[in-house]
């Protein structure tokens, strides 16, 4: 029985070989960064990122050329650090509409190897002015929150504290 569960794992796309996060979030009109990292011995490959749930049928949005250089795509860039075994991609601008499944994977011979990334994308904090908000209060100190979007900082208009 075990042998079978072993040769199952060995079989999926990019086991053990590519692995990213299961899933980021990001807010819309900002960026989101993924960071994938593969064992050695794929260095020189060429690496992509492609949208899609299903594997063998995923779209490539971007995809490097085998060397470390940056590759730019629609809203969408990708970075091969092979000292490091670290691919990263950056998708900028992002949308609601963004949110999918996304895959960073290794071209070869053979199937391809891969990782699933589940990207999900919230709506943009409105800006507006800043307040701050008690988090706890003690008879020594109170503890502040204040609100900022992380869209380039601005701060968040909230009629309420948290």
């Amino acid at each position: 029985m075990r042998l079978w569960l072993v040769l199952l794992l060995l079989s999926l796309p990019g086991c053990f070989s590519i692995q990213g996060p299961e899933s980021v979030r990001g807010l819309a009109g900002g960026s989101v960064t993924v960071w994938c990292r593969y064992t050695p011995r794929w260095e020189a490959y060429e690496k992509w990122w492609c949208r899609g749930a299903e594997w063998n049928s995923c779209q490539i949005l971007v995809q490097t050329n085998g060397s470390e250089q940056e590759v730019k795509g629609d809203r969408v860039s990708i970075r091969d650090n092979q000292r490091h075994g670290l691919l990263t991609v950056t998708m900028e601008e992002v949308r609601r509409d963004d949110t999918d499944t996304y895959w960073c994977g290794i071209s070869r011979n053979g199937p391809d190897l891969g990782a699933s990334v589940k990207v999900t994308i919230d709506p943009a904090i409105a800006h507006g002015s800043t307040r701050v908000c008690p988090l706890t209060h003690q008879p020594s100190r109170v503890l502040l929150l204040l609100l900022t979007s992380p869209i380039m900082g601005a701060p968040v208009s909230r009629t309420t504290c948290p």
